[in-house]
């Protein structure tokens, strides 16, 4: 495991150490305001070219038309499945798996079939309550359109050029039928026993995708994710990060207090992922930069404390696990590493032999 600490989960006192932990995710949290808004994740550089392996998946959505990159194993199977599920600054023309690692490379090469949704910037994912607003100045109804800078206020909230228009995020509802089914008709891929990764805000993605759809995904992994969305100061987190990536207002997502925000959070639902026996694999890096991991001044500026956030936050769902006696899963928690591609590809390395023992 190349020196890292990965681990099976082991009984632990709660006490002190998890008081500890919400007073560290607050503080953290408060802390953050000004890096955060700048920037939600910090970006490596990008490889010099796409997968040339790969293809253009389209499928239509109540969202509009949305692409994905299918990356078929080398092996030519149709029932070993692998999401990969993108960070908070999604793009619209490619995913920053591909963008920024080798991971379809490395997962072709294991005979795992790749799918690598692309778009959802600040999406998590999910069925949004509601077209977004941006900074209260709207409600983005269905047909609007307001110049605004280099972007346009559509009806999906704040959108690039390249965005898509559609009338709100519905991501759980693709993922989980139309893309599901679309890939099960026209590849052949298995509905079932599927993998699902995610990073960032992607990560408790991953988690609730996995807790409320166990027929689709029995094997979940969370890199670097916010697996407690319910504790303190993590709304507000998550508020500064979602204004900062394309201007996408938190409520309009979730409602405070809502049951779509209570099921959005893989604290809450841990109970299910433990009545499912879904296989998890989670890690959170310490924010110590390690080699390589600073290019510029910004790199830690932002990547070392949202890490230490990241790290405190999925600390605390490790607690909440073992307050259930979960065993069916593996935390690695290396001892150096900021919030960035280049950790999150060699995190997948590691997780590769455990993911392709636990799928199809």
């Amino acid at each position: 495991m190349q020196g890292k600490a990965v681990r099976s989960i082991r009984d632990r006192k709660r006490g002190t150490r998890s008081g500890w932990m919400k007073r560290t995710v607050a503080g953290l949290a408060a802390g953050l305001a000004m890096p955060l808004a700048m920037d939600a994740v910090v970006a490596a550089p990008a490889h010099a070219a796409l997968d040339p392996n790969g293809f253009d998946f389209w499928v239509d959505s109540s969202m509009g038309p949305i692409k994905s990159r299918v990356f078929p194993a080398a092996d030519g199977n149709t029932s070993r499945v692998v999401y990969l599920l993108d960070g908070e600054r999604a793009q619209d023309d490619d995913s920053g798996w591909e963008i920024n690692t080798s991971a379809s490379q490395a997962l072709t090469a294991a005979n795992i079939n790749v799918v690598m949704p692309v778009g959802g910037q600040s999406s998590f994912y999910a069925d949004w309550a509601g077209p977004s607003s941006f900074f209260g100045l709207g409600t983005g109804s269905a047909g609007g359109s307001v110049d605004a800078g280099s972007g346009t206020f559509g009806s999906s909230g704040w959108q690039n050029q390249s965005g898509k228009g559609n009338n709100k995020y519905m991501w759980e509802s693709f993922l989980t039928d139309t893309l599901k089914q679309a890939l099960h008709d026209r590849l052949g891929f298995s509905r079932a026993n599927n993998g699902i990764i995610g990073l960032s805000m992607s990560g408790p993605s991953a988690f609730t995708l996995a807790a409320f759809h166990p027929d689709q995904f029995d094997y979940a992994a969370s890199l670097s994710g916010p697996l407690n969305l319910s504790g303190p100061g993590m709304r507000e987190f998550l508020r500064l990060a979602m204004l900062a990536a394309g201007g996408y207002n938190t409520d309009s997502m979730a409602p405070p207090f809502s049951a779509n925000y209570v099921r959005m959070d893989p604290f809450v639902q841990a109970p299910k992922l433990v009545g499912n026996n879904t296989r998890l694999w989670v890690s959170a890096a310490s924010g110590i930069p390690g080699p390589g991991d600073v290019s510029n001044i910004m790199d830690l500026i932002q990547g070392t404390p949202i890490e230490a956030v990241t790290l405190a936050n999925t600390r605390m769902f490790q607690l909440r696990m073992d307050s259930l006696g979960y065993h069916n899963v593996t935390y690695d928690f290396p001892p150096s590493g900021v919030h960035n591609w280049r950790n999150w590809e060699a995190e997948l390395d590691r997780m590769i032999p455990d993911l392709s023992a636990n799928i199809g």
